[in-house]
């Protein structure tokens, strides 16, 4: 496991501590829980923009066509 020092505004600190408490849990545990949502995040935007690329931009349209003829 590796150590990281950050700095950060003392407001946005206090901010992170408070909200540690409120989930009762340690703002080491409360920032490990925020990396892993922003690396989630990274990784879907990393799949759709791959998806993206491989898709037909007809095809799509077709299909929302469909979708707008059915309702």
């Amino acid at each position: 496991m590796s150590t990281m020092t950050i700095r950060l505004p003392d407001e946005k600190h206090e901010r992170l501590k408070a909200l540690a408490r409120t989930k009762a849990i340690s703002v080491n545990r409360l920032i490990d829980e925020l990396a892993t949502v922003a690396l989630a995040n990274d990784d879907a935007r990393v799949r759709f923009e791959i998806r993206a690329a491989r898709g037909d931009p007809s095809r799509a349209l077709a299909l929302l066509d469909k979708l707008d003829r059915a309702d």
